[in-house]
C-alpha cells in the first residue's frame, strides 16, 4: 500500500483551510489545526489529520458550532466550568487549559471542566502546554460509547483517554498519555483503511467472544477496558475510565456513560440527554508549590536516568519513559515528513474537492 509522505506546513496549511471553509475564525482554525498536527507529528496517526472529515461531517449535520461563545459559566479561585458552546474541542479545551493555568499562576493550581464541547484531539496536547510553563499538566476526555465494562457486553464507556505531564530538566517531560481502554477507536479506524487485524484483547464481539476483526464494533460489538479481560486486570481500566468519564462530565454538566454523543455524524445523539455535549476536564499544578523547581528537574533527571539503566530483559530494548517514543517520532517526523496511507490521502482529497481548497500533493513511497 502506497503512503504519502508531506511535510509539516503543506499539511499544516490544508488542515487550517478546512477549518476555515467550515466558518472557523483565524484564530480558531490555527488551534484546532495545530492539536491535530500535534498528534500526527507524535506518531499517532488515529487522532490526527485522519479525523478531519470526521469534524466536517459533524459540521454538516449543524452538531459542530464553528463560531461558538466560549465562557466560564461557574468558577472560584482556583476551579471553573467552561461551556464550549457546542464548538469544536479542538478549541474549546485548549481555552479552558488556558483558563487553569491563569488560576495555577496565582494561586499554585487551577482546574476547568468543560461542557457542551466535542472531540478534542490528543489528550496530550492540552496537558503538555502546562508542562512548557514548569506545571503538571492533566487533562481527560469522555468519549463516544464504544466499550463494555467488565462483564458485560453493553456499550457504556468511552475511551476515555488521560494525561498526565511532567517537566524534566535536560530530558522532554514524561508525558503518560493513554486511553483507559484497550485500544483508542482511531487504531480500529486505521486498521480497517489498511486491511490488516487487531490484536486479540482490543475487542469483542456483540456475544461477547474474542475476536481480531477491525470491523467488530460496526457489527454490534465493543471495545474492551484497558486489562482486556478480569483475569488480567480489565475491572481496574473499567475504574480509571469511570473516574474520566465522572471528571470529564459529571462534575462538568456534559453527558455520561451510555449518552455521550456519538463522534460518528451518521448516528444521532440519543433524545433525553442529561447533559450538554462532550466534557473534559483539565488541571495545572505549579512544580514551585511543592518545592523548587531546579531542584525539582534535578530529580526528575535522575528518574529518568535511572529507569533507562534498569537491567533489561532483552539487551536491544531498554526500558521506555513514557513519551519517549513521541519524541522520537517528531523528531522524525518533523525532518523527514508526516506519512498517511492512501485511504487517508484519498479522503482528504475528496474533503478538499467538496470544500473547494487545494488538493493534497505529497511524495508517494511504497
Amino acid at each position: 500500500m502506497n503512503t504519502h509522505i508531506f511535510p509539516e506546513e503543506s499539511l499544516r496549511r490544508f488542515t487550517e483551510n478546512v477549518f476555515r471553509k467550515i466558518g472557523c475564525p483565524e484564530k480558531d482554525a490555527v488551534t484546532a489545526a495545530d492539536v491535530l498536527l500535534s498528534s500526527d507529528l507524535r506518531g499517532i496517526d488515529s487522532h490526527g489529520v485522519a479525523r478531519l472529515s470526521g469534524y466536517v461531517r459533524l459540521w454538516e449535520k449543524q452538531r459542530i458550532n464553528p463560531v461558538p461563545n466560549i465562557q466560564i459559566v461557574h468558577e472560584t479561585a482556583t476551579t471553573a466550568t467552561v461551556d464550549g458552546d457546542s464548538g469544536l474541542g479542538l478549541v474549546a479545551a485548549p481555552f479552558a487549559m488556558q483558563v487553569a493555568m491563569e488560576k495555577a499562576e496565582k494561586y499554585g493550581s487551577g482546574w476547568a471542566s468543560v461542557r457542551n464541547s466535542n472531540h478534542y484531539g490528543i489528550a496530550g496536547y492540552h496537558a503538555m502546554k502546562a508542562a512548557a510553563k514548569d506545571m503538571i499538566g492533566i487533562s481527560m476526555t469522555n468519549a463516544s460509547p464504544l466499550v463494555a465494562p467488565t462483564h458485560t457486553t453493553e456499550r457504556l464507556l468511552g475511551t476515555n483517554p488521560m494525561c498526565y505531564a511532567i517537566p524534566a530538566g535536560k530530558y522532554p517531560p514524561v508525558v503518560v498519555d493513554m486511553a483507559t481502554a484497550a485500544a483508542a477507536n482511531g487504531k480500529l479506524e486505521i486498521a480497517q483503511r489498511s486491511g490488516s487485524k487487531i490484536p486479540y484483547g482490543w475487542a469483542q464481539t456483540k456475544e461477547g467472544k474474542a475476536t481480531n476483526d477491525p470491523h467488530a464494533l460496526k457489527q454490534g460489538g465493543s471495545l474492551l477496558t484497558l486489562g482486556s479481560d478480569y483475569e488480567h486486570g480489565s475491572h481496574k481500566g473499567f475504574g480509571l475510565s469511570a473516574v474520566v468519564d465522572i471528571f470529564s462530565a459529571v462534575l462538568s454538566g456534559a453527558n455520561y456513560g451510555p449518552w455521550v454523543p456519538p463522534f460518528v455524524a451518521f448516528l444521532d445523539p440519543l433524545p433525553n440527554l442529561p447533559g450538554k455535549g462532550i466534557g473534559h476536564f483539565l488541571g495545572a499544578m505549579r512544580v514551585d508549590g511543592f518545592r523548587p523547581v531546579e531542584e525539582f528537574k534535578q530529580h526528575m533527571d535522575n528518574w529518568v536516568e535511572r529507569f533507562k539503566s534498569a537491567a533489561p530483559i532483552d539487551a536491544e530494548q531498554s526500558v521506555i519513559i513514557p513519551g519517549e517514543p513521541e519524541i522520537i517520532a517528531e523528531k522524525e517526523r518533523k525532518t523527514n515528513g508526516i506519512p498517511l496511507i492512501e485511504a487517508v490521502y484519498q479522503d482528504l482529497n475528496v474533503l478538499a474537492d467538496k470544500l473547494g481548497i487545494e488538493r493534497l500533493a505529497g511524495e508517494i513511497s511504497a
